[in-house]
């Protein structure tokens, strides 16, 4: 038996210590994390679908940066930081709703993207590939995550009080309209790190079920925040690690396996009912 336990844990601990699964599991727990804190807030304010349209914003700013050779992070973020100030500029001087404008971004983006993105180029820019990282890559991009959940979690009861109630939020000294812009703002960091995770297409996803998982068990707000970033991490672990196991695309995996993490919180919250 001890035997048996031994080998075993050889096995799992050569795999685990392999060089080339550290730079993708490190981006993984930080991006993770900070995407499912931001899911909480975008929860909150009822943005789930909107904040799945906003991501594939990134996808022509993506296209452009494979095309000439730099950086599809700096494109995709150059690309959605224009929408957000496009979109918050327009909701201030129309009448138009942001579902309405992210709307009509995200279509045209999405087009645009589409047509100009190289064809051996598109599955990637569609659905990651967090593989190919590098380790300054890796370091850069969880320092970034890392800030960004430092930033959400020092505006959080702001941001709480925007969301629930903005006219309450305005007599307390907020100003809405300046706050809206930074989350839009750390929403356009946020896809623009998970974006090599999980691609255009999914990167809503990484968003969004992680904090519907918390919301389902969540007692408190800070027990919410904290049950999102949680299940992000568990969920980005598990993927990576099938990956190095199987070979099977980890952005993809990474869904499945959060929308297996919703359920088992869906099952838990009905027994406590």
């Amino acid at each position: 038996m001890n035997r048996l336990f031994i080998s075993i844990w050889k096995r799992v601990f050569t795999k685990i210590t392999m060089p080339d699964i550290y730079p993708p599991l490190l981006v993984a727990i930080f991006v993770s994390a900070s995407a499912g804190l931001l899911g909480a807030f975008a929860i909150l304010k009822k943005m789930a679908l909107v904040g799945d349209a906003l991501t594939h914003v990134a996808l022509p700013g993506m296209a452009l940066g494979l095309l000439f050779n730099f950086s599809p992070f700096l494109g995709a973020l150059a690309f959605l930081v224009f929408a957000i100030f496009g979109i918050w500029l327009m909701e201030r001087y129309s009448k138009l709703s942001t579902e309405t404008l992210v709307g009509i971004f995200f279509s045209a983006s999405l087009a645009l993207g589409v047509l100009i993105t190289p064809d051996h180029e598109l599955v990637e820019a569609l659905f990651g590939n967090i593989i190919s990282l590098t380790w300054a890559e890796a370091i850069i991009s969880a320092v970034m995550a890392l800030i960004l959940i430092l930033i959400i979690l020092i505006l959080r009861r702001q941001l709480a009080l925007n969301m629930v109630s903005s006219e309450l939020a305005q007599s307390a000294g907020i100003n809405n309209s300046r706050l809206n812009l930074i989350y839009l703002l750390i929403f356009a960091l946020a896809v623009a790190l998970g974006i090599r995770f999980v691609g255009a297409v999914l990167m809503g996803s990484l968003v969004i079920i992680p904090a519907a998982a918390a919301r389902n068990i969540a007692s408190s707000f800070n027990m919410f925040l904290g049950l999102s970033m949680l299940a992000g991490v568990l969920s980005a672990v598990i993927s990576i690690f099938v990956w190095q196991n199987n070979g099977a695309a980890p952005g993809p995996i990474f869904i499945l396996v959060s929308v297996g993490v919703f359920l088992v919180t869906l099952v838990i919250r009905g027994l406590k009912r």
